[in-house]
């Protein structure tokens, strides 16, 4: 065999073993490491990503209650004006709109005071029963890496060319090196 062909058989060589590698994770090693997995990226999403303190922050800013005011008011206000008097015949006698625009608005400041104890509540409440890193890991170890290989290789698919060809560039310059120094001695 001639040894210019070396850099040429290291090159193959070199494609050839980033190639396998990239098989031999997706068949070997992540089927049998995929509940670790799950379990360190359910805990990543329920300690790092996924936090119903912020949450519960978020949806207590008072910009946020304010917000939804207009909604609520205009169904206070129905309920006051149409459904109140059709439950309570009699009631809808002695009120009248100066009445109802003072309940609406007392009733309007305490549910301003209410709904960030509401939404405080509710959201304990939600994460007693609703464990992020249990459901995480379920869901990643139903995946199969058949999935996981075909999304990886839609997602990624020039970078691992890329990878198999910076494989084959190692390699031919291994075999270059091996080249120069088998023609200097």
């Amino acid at each position: 065999m001639p040894v210019y062909i070396i850099p040429i058989v290291t090159a193959i060589a070199g494609w050839l073993a980033i190639f396998l590698a990239v098989k031999l994770l997706f068949r070997r090693i992540l089927p049998k490491q995929q509940p670790l997995i799950a379990s360190k990226l359910g805990q990543l999403v329920a300690t790092q990503l996924f936090s119903f303190d912020a949450i519960r922050a978020k949806l207590s800013e008072p910009e946020k209650i304010k917000a939804i005011m207009p909604f609520v008011e205009t169904h206070l206000d129905h309920f006051l004006r149409e459904k109140l008097p059709k439950a309570m015949p009699v009631l809808s006698m002695f009120i009248g709109d100066s009445t109802i625009s003072q309940i609406k608005g007392t009733l309007v400041d305490e549910l301003n005071t209410l709904f960030p104890k509401i939404i405080d509540q509710y959201l304990q409440n939600a994460q007693q029963e609703f464990d992020m890193e249990k459901i995480v890991t379920r869901k990643v170890n139903e995946i199969s890496v058949a999935e996981i290989e075909k999304a990886v290789q839609a997602n990624m698919g020039k970078e691992l060319a890329m990878l198999s060809g910076f494989g084959a560039l190692v390699g031919l310059l291994t075999g270059l090196v091996y080249l120069g120094i088998t023609l200097l001695f």
